[in-house]
């Protein structure tokens, strides 16, 4: 069947029979189904980490990419894809984006090597970078009004359903049967959504789209890839080292490079015109800092539990259930109470109580046990489950429908950015302070114990020197030592993003324009006429006009 130009106002109502709303829905489980994916193996892979470390041979920073590789590639990707489905189409793009992430699965689960392991999941995150960018996209062309406010609540349901069943699931799967089917537990689920989605989904595409903006992909994924490097190498080079500040400053040079090409594109990937909007602007950076400051941590959490207090895989993820939980069940519990309050006021209470839980899990000591972080687990838990549905209701409700994919695919990337640098962030900041807070005469003898206590905790100092008996608490006060640190700086970050929803105000809110109403004429009301109103539609414009179906 070939393509076929259908305008906007052309297309049939979404209600009729006609209209499939059968297929509506299956292209709905579809893009949950690929979104419950893509997010476990965000939290899935953070609990295996110190089993993939044990089997593997891999070291702290060998970890810390394992983690990276994905969020970088979505991070670099996301927005690129999104331009990609402009011109090929969404439905296209998404099948190949899970295509893409199911083979990655697979490489995964057969790595041998901490290099392979960590290309794989970068292949992951590329199609990975493709389901995200056109999920939304994919709900959004086929629900309309109230529908689709239920449908985009399933979809952050889905997102909050992942977080909360990720740790778990990992756990159980690397205590069971073993770290690698973390990853091949993927492949019936990719295969399947491939087959839905070929069969229930339409391909839409933009007829303007006519070419890709090559430089700005070039410019932004050079700037995010030095600028990650740096940090995960910043420790071991020295931060003031000319390998360090020369990454830093080519990170820079090329960001503000990126900037000047997308002002002078005429159909550029990332619309910085987007950012007048304050609104937009502050649910942006508010999402960045969530996810630096918090799902960054995430990881290190995990670190804590089975690392330095010796819980099991499944141990772990148990431990994470009074967050994970909350996170899953707080926007159903509380949707109908969101609704009736601006959402720049949900987010930054989210945000607040989110800082105010990691910062009770400061209280972390060198002999607290596992339950001294419940407070701090439940409040984060409570916080992420009202900030996550408030991200996309102002970064969709800011601006005009039609720019809402773009919108989404912006929002997206500074969630997933947050992510790859507050895992690089984060864990410098960790390792450094761990390093510093171990005896000179041990660091003498074994130059990487730093690294390898980051990495492996106390059993990792212990095999590192053997036959000092003191070795293992001291690799556990400092092990604390680095984790309160953290703890702390993800809670400033996450604050911080807090402040910023100031600048969320409901009059950026897009608002349907009210149809005219028409002015009588005294001469055709003597008449008993009244003059023709005008359209309330206008005619579409070049963004809005018409979209290829197929």
């Amino acid at each position: 069947m070939s393509d076929t130009i259908q305008t906007i106002s052309e297309a049939p109502p979404l209600g009729r029979k006609k209209a499939g709303l059968d297929r509506r829905w299956w292209t709905l489980i579809a893009v949950c189904g690929a979104t419950l994916m893509l997010m476990v193996d965000t939290t899935i892979v953070q609990v295996a980490l110190p089993t993939i470390q044990r089997h593997l041979g891999a070291n702290f920073s060998d970890l810390e990419w394992v983690m990276d590789a994905y969020a970088l590639s979505l991070a670099v990707l996301i927005l690129t894809w999104g331009s990609v489905s402009d011109r090929f189409g969404r439905k296209r793009i998404f099948v190949g984006g899970l295509a893409v992430f199911t083979v990655g699965s697979l490489l995964c689960g057969v790595a041998t090597t901490p290099a392979f392991l960590i290309w794989s999941r970068a292949s992951q995150g590329v199609g990975g970078a493709a389901m995200f960018a056109t999920g939304l996209a994919l709900i959004g062309q086929d629900f309309r009004g109230a529908e689709l406010g239920k449908a985009i609540a399933a979809w952050g349901a889905t997102v909050g359903g992942a977080v909360a069943i990720g740790p778990l699931l990992g756990g159980a799967i690397a205590s069971g049967i073993g770290w690698r089917w973390i990853f091949f537990v993927n492949l019936p689920i990719g295969v399947v959504t491939i087959l839905l989605s070929l069969t229930k989904m339409v391909n839409v595409r933009d007829p303007d789209a006519k070419r890709l903006d090559l430089a700005g992909l070039l410019t932004f994924s050079t700037s995010m890839f030095l600028l990650v490097f740096a940090l995960i190498r910043g420790d071991a080079d020295g931060w003031t080292s000319a390998t360090i500040v020369s990454l830093f400053s080519a990170a820079a040079a090329m960001l503000l490079l990126f900037v000047v090409v997308e002002l002078r594109q005429e159909r550029s990937m990332f619309d910085l015109s987007l950012f007048r909007n304050p609104s937009f602007t502050g649910v942006s950076f508010a999402t960045f800092a969530i996810g630096a400051g918090m799902f960054g941590m995430l990881t290190y959490l995990t670190l804590y539990l089975q690392n330095d207090l010796g819980y099991s895989p499944l141990g772990g993820g148990l431990r994470l259930l009074p967050c994970t939980v909350l996170a899953f069940a707080i926007p159903f519990s509380t949707r109908s109470l969101a609704a009736r309050i601006p959402p720049g006021v949900v987010l930054g209470a989210g945000l607040v109580v989110t800082a105010g839980g990691l910062a009770a899990m400061r209280f972390v000591a060198v002999n607290s046990s596992w339950t001294v972080l419940i407070p701090g687990l439940t409040l984060t838990g409570l916080g992420i489950g009202l900030a996550n549905p408030a991200i996309a209701r102002v970064a969709l409700g800011v601006v005009h429908p039609q720019r809402s994919g773009m919108a989404s695919g912006i929002s997206n990337t500074f969630r997933v950015a947050g992510l790859a640098t507050g895992l690089a962030a984060l864990g410098a900041i960790f390792q450094s302070r761990i390093t510093s807070s171990l005896r000179p005469d041990y660091k003498t003898l074994a130059p990487r114990l730093g690294s390898a206590v980051a990495s492996g905790g106390v059993s990792a100092a212990q095999q590192a020197l053997p036959g000092h008996p003191g070795v293992g608490a001291a690799a556990h006060m400092a092990f604390v030592s680095g984790f309160d640190l953290i703890l702390v700086v993800g809670a400033i970050a996450v604050m911080a993003g807090a402040l910023l929803t100031v600048f969320i105000r409901a009059r950026d809110f897009y608002r349907p324009p009210a149809p005219p109403t028409a002015t009588p004429d005294l001469a055709t009301t003597t008449a008993g006429r009244r003059p023709p109103t005008e359209s309330a539609t206008p005619l579409p414009s070049r963004d809005e006009g018409s979209i290829l179906v197929r």
